[in-house]
């Protein structure tokens, strides 16, 4: 009997250092506790971008007439009748202004012509005019002179070195000469208009020939103005 009570007190003892030592060893973490629920974010609402604008009154365009039950015709309404009275010949499409264009420039012309300004070929040269430079070893040139243009009493002076050799021209369709002796050296034959014609300006047609009739040059001014020179250069070998 002390037998078996010695036993079951010595397994006893083995179970309970068991249990002491499994739970020395191994312990466990019990779990937290959540009293409260995890809050849910809220789904944003989305909304209509033309709710505000028809949410807004309509907007009417005031009648600026006194009787609201005439809407008078646009003077520019298409496929209105023009009025077909008219005292213009011009079309539509014409510049109001043209019609005055050629009348002026009539008057232009005549008031530059009556001013002698203009002989129908151009306006009146006012500044002296060169007909060349040439060499020589004639004596003398022979100089011929014409009108080319109308017949309208245009004068010229002959001078040679400012020496005058004939000091008034009458210039008509047939040739008129004039000799000039020349001397050693340089000489500056000047033929100077004297008048404006009645048609306009200063013109003439101009040959020189030398002392052998070899023609030297063939020239002419063209409505020039008075007192201002065509002139020609010559230097005598």
């Amino acid at each position: 009997m002390k037998h078996i009570l010695f036993f079951i007190l010595f397994f006893t003892a083995l179970s309970v250092s068991a249990q002491i030592e499994s739970s020395t060893k191994f312990k466990t973490i019990p779990g937290g506790k959540f009293t409260a629920k995890p809050k849910k974010t809220p789904v944003p609402e989305t909304k209509d971008p033309l709710a505000n604008f028809n949410d807004m009154p309509a907007i009417k365009t005031p009648n600026v007439f006194e009787n609201t039950t005439i809407t008078p015709k646009s003077k520019f309404q298409i496929g209105e009748e023009k009025s077909k009275f008219t005292m213009s010949t011009e079309t539509d499409f014409a510049n109001p202004g043209d019609r005055y264009v050629a009348k002026m420039e009539k008057d232009l012309d005549k008031s530059l012509k009556d001013a002698g300004l203009r002989e129908g070929r151009g306006v009146l040269v006012k500044k002296n005019i060169s007909l060349g430079d040439f060499k020589t070893k004639s004596e003398y040139f022979i100089v011929k002179f014409r009108d080319f243009g109308a017949i309208d009493g245009d004068l010229v002076k002959v001078s040679s070195n400012d020496y005058v050799i004939r000091d008034r021209i009458l210039l008509d369709s047939n040739f008129q000469q004039v000799k000039i002796n020349l001397a050693q050296g340089f000489n500056k034959l000047d033929f100077e208009a004297l008048n404006i014609g009645t048609l306009g300006g200063n013109t003439a047609e101009i040959q020189v020939y030398d002392d052998k009739g070899n023609l030297v040059t063939n020239d002419y001014w063209d409505n020039l103005a008075a007192g201002f020179k065509a002139s020609i250069v010559v230097t005598k070998e």
